[in-house]
């Protein structure tokens, strides 16, 4: 795990940055309320048509139908400038509360998705329960696989990019439920 802000090494339970002393009650005076956005996929800049949304929207209940316990949050929002995009998204994730008040720390499986056209930055990021399973490589692999769509507007394609090289780390993460009880897997 690393501070959002200064990109300081922390530790799993650290409440601050030992380094710059960041922390999410900071960070929530700093950015203040959080933007209006829709489950699921949220297109505060208005780039992926309706059809496009309903496409993503798709693939992800694909994904929770394979893991019941994954929430997937897609956003497309212009942050502002002056800080970083890691603290805006570090921000909107636990602002947000993706995965609901009742799913916090090794029970949060919420991955948030978050591209800034307008800056060319985007970042992946996994709930305390997924986290230990992601490597600051693994994220950026996720990236990458976006990257060439995201360059040239693709924005869909980009996403479910995303979404695919999601599918197969989550498997090999996945521990089997009884199959009499469910046909997904969990964390």
């Amino acid at each position: 795990m690393r501070c959002p802000y200064c990109n300081s090494a922390l530790h799993d339970s650290a409440y601050e940055c030992p380094n710059c002393q960041l922390s999410f009650a900071r960070a929530k005076k700093i950015l203040g309320a959080l933007p209006r956005m829709d489950p699921t996929v949220a297109d505060t800049t208005r780039r992926l048509s309706s059809a496009d949304q309903t496409k993503l929207r798709r693939r992800i209940n694909e994904l929770r139908q394979q893991f019941p316990e994954l929430v997937l949050q897609i956003v497309i929002h212009e942050f502002p400038d002056g800080l970083p995009l890691s603290l805006h998204v570090f921000w909107m994730f636990n602002a947000a509360s993706f995965a609901g008040d009742s799913k916090r720390g090794k029970n949060n499986h919420s991955i948030l998705i978050a591209l800034d056209p307008r800056r060319e930055e985007s970042a992946v990021i996994p709930g305390y329960g997924l986290e230990p399973f992601f490597t600051d490589e693994a994220l950026g692999h996720l990236l990458e696989l976006a990257g060439p769509a995201w360059e040239t507007g693709r924005w869909t394609d980009g996403f479910m990019r995303v979404l695919d090289g999601l599918e197969p780390w989550l498997e090999s993460v996945a521990i089997p439920e009884d199959a009499s009880q469910s046909s997904g897997s969990e964390f």
